[in-house]
């Protein structure tokens, strides 16, 4: 996840992540179709090919990803006015720093709720 948004910088990458019990198993990098550093979005066609490959492998949809550039690892007020569901965990990538910074969220109502997380990297 970090990788890819490393790669993908300086414009917004953007993924889903899918697992069980609030734990994710695979990362499934999404192509940014409005190439931007401000701002993502997902083709509709590749998110429905995603989620139908996340079934197949008996996991479920558990959060969603995104980079921003140049911004801390919070949520922008575009971010929370397109979370689409309260029950994923929304995890944003800063490349603001030399290091990058992870923040991990629930959006609901339009609150943000900071979640805890530990980050594995695979080997």
């Amino acid at each position: 996840m970090v990788n890819h948004c490393l790669r993908e910088f300086p414009y917004e990458a953007c993924g889903l992540l899918s697992g069980k019990n609030c734990k994710s198993y695979t990362v499934w990098m999404m192509e940014n179709i409005r190439r931007t550093p401000v701002s993502f979005e997902m083709d509709t066609e590749q998110i429905q090919h995603v989620f139908q490959l996340i079934k197949n492998k008996g996991e479920d949809l558990i959060g969603i990803y995104h980079s921003h550039p140049t911004a801390p690892p919070f949520p922008s007020a575009n971010d929370i006015d397109h979370a689409p569901d309260p029950e994923l965990a929304y995890i944003i990538v800063s490349l603001a720093k030399r290091i990058p910074e992870i923040g991990c969220f629930r959006i609901q109502n339009r609150q943000v709720i900071p979640l805890v997380f530990k980050l594995f990297q695979d080997h």
